[in-house]
């Protein structure tokens, strides 16, 4: 399977039919579908709280850099991208 191709300019924004939501229950945020719920880590949830379909994919970039004091995380904004797109939780534009 190939990896999806995502540009600095791509827009990213939660797949039809997912919900971000804080569950309190578990005291973290999930990821609901139709299927099921994927419980999220911190990283993921900053990440998915800014793919409103609106955002570039490097503005999400600079501003979770921004929340972590500069730190690069163009990588794992990436990475965690690719995954979430292969799972149909996210789709690029």
């Amino acid at each position: 399977m190939s990896r999806p191709v995502i540009h600095a300019t791509s827009v990213a924004r939660i797949a039809r039919g997912h919900r971000l939501q804080y569950e309190p229950a578990q005291d973290c945020h999930v990821l609901l579908y139709p299927e099921g719920m994927v419980t999220l880590n911190e990283p993921a949830t900053e990440i998915l709280t800014r793919c409103d379909g609106q955002r570039s994919v490097a503005t999400v970039c600079e501003l979770i850099s921004a929340e972590f004091g500069g730190a690069d995380v163009s990588d794992d904004v990436y990475e965690f991208l690719r995954l979430a797109i292969s799972h149909g939780w996210v789709v690029i534009g």
